[in-house]
């Protein structure tokens, strides 16, 4: 309780600094994969009383598609959006949500409900609400960073052995961070939400009929700025065996913005044989086909270049 007490005190007097202070943005998902057209995501913050009210009011309406999130999906992109703007000591814990009031349209996509698709809302949307509630701080006058790479590059491959015996790989890939007036973002990483990790190429190598052949930091994809954005990277995957590839990806056609004047990150690229996929899409790979993965870049931070 102590802790918690404690974690809401922090962020309450860090807010307190900026009382009255408001913003909006709007930003999108480039789709749910079954109907055409971007997704609308809308945030409008204000500092009152020292919490953060985040008002997602203009956010779409639920979708066919899987990129629906639950209301605890948004709740918990408001709590990151805040932890951003708090001294590293602040403790990561329930009492920073104390500290958010949000409103959240009934039956949009941020606040699915039976029988809304809710898989891609955790790893997807989740991303665009934190990207959008960002932005809106940044136009507030907060001290808020560059937005991230804004996707988990959800990468899914799986067919069958020659004995008959199925197999499935699935992971995530990093990216870009965004910059802020701390510092360059770091490039190759996580960002946002995951709870994933790098998957070591020998062991995915020795466990599947598949090859990598580059895995790199995709140079340059970061935005310019007095602190840059940090660098995706580049995974290419050559196919051992037929097998089927299913891509769940963001950012292909809007780029991660930079902040306070600083330069966008390279938007995402999704490759077969080095001709374009889209963001999502469930492709055929026969053996020998490659797969590459080109992830975003993070928005930099500030006028001028360092």
């Amino acid at each position: 309780a102590a802790l918690l007490n404690y974690a809401e005190r922090r962020a309450r007097a860090r807010l307190a600094a900026f009382e009255g202070a408001e913003g909006f943005a709007a930003d999108a998902l480039e789709g749910d994969g079954v109907d055409p057209g971007e997704i609308a995501v809308r945030a409008r913050v204000a500092v009152r009383d020292g919490r953060l009210h985040v008002d997602l009011a203009g956010t779409a309406p639920r979708v066919r598609g899987n990129v629906n999130a639950p209301h605890a999906v948004a709740m918990a992109a408001a709590v990151f959006a805040l932890r951003t703007l708090l001294p590293d000591d602040v403790p990561t814990n329930d009492g920073i949500a104390r500290a958010v009031v949000l409103d959240v349209p009934p039956g949009s996509v941020a606040d699915a409900r039976r029988p809304a698709a809710v898989a891609a809302g955790n790893v997807e949307l989740s991303q665009r609400i934190t990207d959008a509630i960002l932005a809106a701080l940044a136009a507030a006058g907060l001290d808020a960073p560059a937005q991230g790479q804004g996707t988990m590059n959800n990468v899914t491959l799986g067919g069958t052995r020659a004995d008959g015996t199925p197999w499935t790989f699935y992971e995530t890939l990093g990216g870009g961070q965004g910059a802020s007036a701390r510092g360059p973002g770091p490039g190759g990483v996580h960002v946002a939400m995951s709870n994933t990790r790098n998957t070591p190429v020998e062991a995915l190598e020795r466990a599947y009929p598949l090859r990598v052949t580059r895995y790199a930091l995709r140079d340059g994809s970061g935005g310019a700025g007095a602190h840059a954005g940090g660098d995706g990277v580049v995974r290419e995957y050559e196919a051992l065996a037929p097998c089927t590839a299913t891509l769940l990806t963001e950012r292909r056609a809007r780029a991660p913005r930079g902040a306070a004047g600083g330069a966008d990150g390279a938007c995402g690229r999704n490759l077969l044989d080095g001709a374009p996929l889209p963001a999502k899409t469930r492709v055929a790979l026969a053996a020998g086909v490659r797969l590459t993965i080109e992830t975003p870049g993070g928005g930099g931070w500030g006028e001028g270049e360092r």
